[in-house]
């Protein structure tokens, strides 16, 4: 059976997709264009077609990531809701012991950023995407009375840079502490950053 002919942007979305599940599978060292061609049954010369190089295509597949992960984000933070429902629906959903998938492919990408310019860029502009959205519910939360926080984009770096050091201890250190605890403590973060006790953030749920 023929293929269904695509346009250049369902092409490279669909190449971009493959691209993002072998990373994940493989990681960024081990893929090759050849795993992104097989795995939708292409030539190697289409892929490389579309994105010159390893390097672009990986680099468009990051950014691709940090856009799904953004959409879902502000999809998340626009519902009408409080403040605090909204911020706990995030931190939920970002956190490793949620259901956010992709925490693999973000520490691979951490670690080439390092030696990769293109994906520096494409990291440091979620990174600050991530802590803008935050400090902005957590700034509307203020206003509306729910909560106190002094600093809300402080709050934002704080609450971002617990949950990135669990992924990593939750992805790559497997036992290391349990998803359970990992999410306590996550809830207790949330709670002395907004001057709620625990209970009390529970209790504004209801």
């Amino acid at each position: 059976m023929a293929r269904v002919r695509l346009s250049v942007a369902e092409r490279r979305g669909e190449l971009l997709r493959a691209a993002i599940e072998q990373i994940e599978q493989r990681g960024v060292a081990a893929v090759r264009i050849a795993d992104v061609a097989s795995a939708l049954g292409v030539s190697n010369a289409l892929v490389l077609y579309h994105f010159s190089t390893k390097e672009k295509l990986v680099a468009a597949a990051f950014a691709r990531a940090a856009e799904d992960d953004l959409a879902h984000l502000r999809r998340l933070l626009g519902r009408r809701t409080t403040a605090l429902r909204r911020l706990r629906a995030a931190v939920r959903w970002y956190a490793p012991t949620g259901p956010a998938k992709g925490w693999r492919l973000w520490i691979e990408g951490w670690a080439v950023s390092l030696r990769e310019p293109a994906l520096r860029e494409v990291a440091r502009d979620l990174d600050r995407a991530w802590k803008a959205a935050l400090a902005e519910v957590v700034a509307e939360g203020v206003a509306a009375g729910e909560f106190t926080c002094p600093d809300p984009a402080a709050t934002a770096l704080r609450l971002t840079a617990l949950l990135d050091g669990f992924a990593v201890q939750l992805t790559s250190y497997g036992g290391t502490v349990s998803r359970a605890r990992a999410q306590e403590w996550v809830e207790e973060a949330l709670a002395r950053e907004l001057g709620l006790a625990g209970a009390a953030v529970e209790a504004r749920q209801g």
